[in-house]
């Protein structure tokens, strides 16, 4: 089915992620070339979110302080905090890409993503980026519940634990099957296709 009204929601490909972050994930190396050759495709289609963190443990709010607690170094006013941008190779895009930035896992929690995707009419998040089972389940769940219709490209994901995102593969396949499409990058070529937006 074609996907008209789209945009290329990338989550989180940002160096903090990357060879050598703070919280580095091993596969982003392995799905980058992919995730490239889609933003390549739609660069005016894609947004990258970028997960925030707060400049200090102080700064975080609940249970979010006692986590940054633990991961102090990724604050912004530690060392780690440098690494929130865009991988090098991601960044090149934006614009015409778009950014949106944001303060937890979901990429729809206090951040301008709804509205912005809501006032240029899109109807489908095409999803990829980092990881799976954190800030990707919570942006997908999410555009589930707004609404939206969610496609998750299975070969544009990465996670730092094999059993989570196998476990997330399955359940999107047996509990949400109605609201979630899973396709590899090949398959999205023949569903989106630039002359097909509207």
């Amino acid at each position: 089915m074609p996907l008209e009204n789209a945009v290329h929601l990338c989550v989180d490909m940002q160096r903090i992620f990357a060879k050598g972050g703070v919280w580095e994930t091993p596969w982003m190396e392995r799905i980058l070339p992919t995730i490239v050759d889609i933003v390549a495709r739609h660069p005016e289609r894609t947004v990258f979110t970028r997960f925030i963190t707060p400049a200090s443990p102080e700064e975080a709010p609940g249970q979010w302080r006692p986590y940054f607690e633990r991961w102090r170094v990724a604050t912004r006013n530690a060392p780690g905090g440098a690494q929130l941008d865009l991988v090098p190779e991601l960044a090149r895009f934006a614009p015409p890409a778009a950014i949106v930035d944001k303060p937890a896992y979901s990429a729809f929690f206090r951040s301008r993503l709804c509205g912005l995707l809501l006032d240029r009419g899109i109807r489908t998040v095409i999803v990829s980026g980092a990881e799976t089972d954190v800030c990707v389940l919570s942006t997908v769940l999410d555009a589930v519940n707004i609404g939206f219709r969610v496609v998750i490209v299975e070969d544009a994901l990465c996670s730092s634990s094999d059993q989570g995102h196998d476990a997330l593969m399955t359940m999107y396949r047996l509990r949400f099957s109605e609201q979630i499409d899973l396709v590899t990058a090949e398959g999205l070529k023949n569903m989106w296709r630039p002359e097909r937006e509207s």
